[in-house]
């Protein structure tokens, strides 16, 4: 009777185990099945046709309607192709445009929501990707911008580019020289200021003002639109 009651608790045990061991087995593969559907690798073949060519560099940006395009940078930088990439399971072609550029660049920065700066390689220069048009931009060369130096955008105005000053008297003064480049008035006009040897720079962010104190004396870097929408929300305190 004992040896009887053993073998049945001995086979009950084993059947137990059993049964965990598969169980474990069976949530390793639901698990390693699950993870495998979280990460997708869409191959050239598996988008449209614009992106099964190399690519010299990428902007991601979004459209004024709200879309998501991807802009790629192909044939040595006489070509974007253009990418509406909102939906990534259904990834849309919207055409290439060309551009007459004098070689390869590469993107900087985005400047507010209606421009990029690009910088081209070997040292041929600057210039401003106009996106007023966001299955047509178009491009400013600039002439002057600072190949090196610290970028700040100044909304969709402009924006400023800081680099160490060209003629320094002595190590222990730290001066700068700061470049201004309006483009508000894009795609028509590109205007670049050149302030030299500023010692120290402070913005003001209500009015967009920034202060400039160089050698001969203090610059103003001022926002109209930025000074205009301030008025309008004191007018509406006021009116409140």
């Amino acid at each position: 009777m004992y040896q009887e009651t053993s073998m049945q608790w001995s086979n009950l045990i084993r059947r137990l185990a059993i049964t965990l061991v598969a169980s474990a087995a069976i949530g390793t593969q639901g698990a390693r099945a699950g993870s495998s559907n979280n990460i997708v690798l869409v191959p050239p073949a598996g988008l449209p046709e614009l992106a099964q060519k190399a690519g010299e560099a990428m902007f991601l940006r979004e459209a004024h309607d709200g879309r998501t395009v991807l802009y790629m940078e192909q044939d040595q930088g006489t070509a974007l192709a253009i990418l509406d990439v909102t939906d990534p399971r259904h990834v849309k072609s919207d055409g290439t445009v060309r551009l007459d550029v004098p070689g390869v660049f590469d993107f900087i920065s985005d400047l507010g929501s209606r421009a990029a700066l690009i910088r081209f390689r070997q040292g041929q220069g600057s210039a401003v990707l106009d996106f007023h048009n966001d299955k047509r931009p178009s491009l400013k060369i600039i002439q002057g911008i600072p190949m090196q130096g610290s970028l700040v955008r100044l909304g969709n105005d402009g924006f400023t580019v800081t680099s160490p000053a060209e003629a320094t008297p002595a190590p222990s003064d730290s001066f700068v020289d700061t470049s201004v480049i309006d483009i508000a008035n894009l795609p028509d006009r590109v205007r670049v200021f050149d302030v030299k040897r500023v010692r120290e720079e402070i913005t003001n962010e209500a009015t967009g003002t920034t202060f400039l104190l160089a050698d001969d004396g203090l610059y103003l870097v001022r926002r109209p639109s930025v000074e205009r929408d301030k008025e309008s929300r004191e007018r509406l305190r006021t009116d409140f």
